[in-house]
């Protein structure tokens, strides 16, 4: 019985052994193996970009090119069905379609149009908004986003993305990636917490599911979000923006908010 009993304790040794030497193998083949066959290399090029896009502006009826007012700014995003190359399907929905009979409104309103089978582009969109600030009396203290379906995947990326460029963003129906929120830079970081938020969308909503913004804004109260709200339409499906966009409150709100500073009113900055 001793006898068995020591061959099996050798043996069970032996497998110890065994099976630790193979684990320090394993652990210095994944964690320290020396860059043997592999080399260190660094490419640098620069790359340029064209963009371009066709765009609605419209100017309040006081607007005056010569005069010393500012006046606030909302860049409005149109959905799918409103891409190619006919700018009147621009005015299908939203604050394009608002103006056509309100000469008072208060803003000065740019709606770029997004080419056949595209999708917005951040790079395209801040191209314009720096053109237009450029070119019109704009209080860059005061510009606000804002779009529909597709109109609000871009505005949440673009808003997330570049924060301090808007007093305040407003995406209906849409969605995103977080990745903007949850690796924002400090400067970033500390402009998405002042950048206010009100979503919108349709409990029913078959195309984009209330989820997507639920998740948006969960991602920006995480990190500290000062003001982020959702209303959600209880009875609503995809067509969230009629109501919202003939509701007096959205433009109210915008106005209440400022940027503090203006220093992001350059691209890049």
């Amino acid at each position: 019985m001793n006898s068995a009993k020591s061959t099996m304790t050798k043996t069970s040794l032996v497998a110890l052994v065994c099976f630790a030497g193979a684990t320090a193998s394993l652990t210095w083949s994944q964690d320290a193996m020396p860059i043997t066959h592999q080399k260190a290399l660094k490419v640098e090029r620069t790359i340029k970009k064209k963009v371009e896009t066709n765009y609605l502006l419209f100017l309040p009826k006081d607007y005056q090119a010569k005069g010393t007012q500012r006046w606030p700014m909302i860049l409005f995003l149109h959905g799918a069905g409103e891409r190619g190359t006919n700018l009147a399907k621009v005015t299908i929905h939203g604050p394009p379609k608002i103006v056509k009979d309100r000469p008072d409104f208060p803003f000065i309103l740019v709606s770029p149009q997004c080419s056949p089978g595209q999708v917005w582009d951040n790079d395209t969109l801040l191209m314009l908004l720096d053109e237009v600030v450029r070119k019109h009396k704009v209080d860059t203290k005061r510009i606000y986003l804002t779009g529909l379906s597709m109109g609000g995947y871009g505005a949440w990326s673009l808003g997330t993305a570049h924060p301090e460029r808007f007093a305040a963003i407003a995406p209906i129906c849409g969605g995103g990636d977080i990745i903007h929120v949850l690796l924002a830079s400090r400067t970033k970081a500390q402009a998405l917490k002042t950048l206010p938020v009100w979503a919108f969308h349709g409990a029913k909503d078959p195309i984009v599911k209330v989820s997507e913004s639920e998740r948006m804004v969960s991602a920006l109260k995480a990190a500290g979000c000062q003001e982020v709200n959702l209303k959600v339409y209880p009875e609503a499906g995809h067509d969230a923006w009629t109501e919202t966009y003939n509701n007096p409150e959205l433009y109210e709100w915008f106005l209440k908010h400022r940027r503090k500073s203006s220093a992001g009113a350059q691209l890049g900055s």
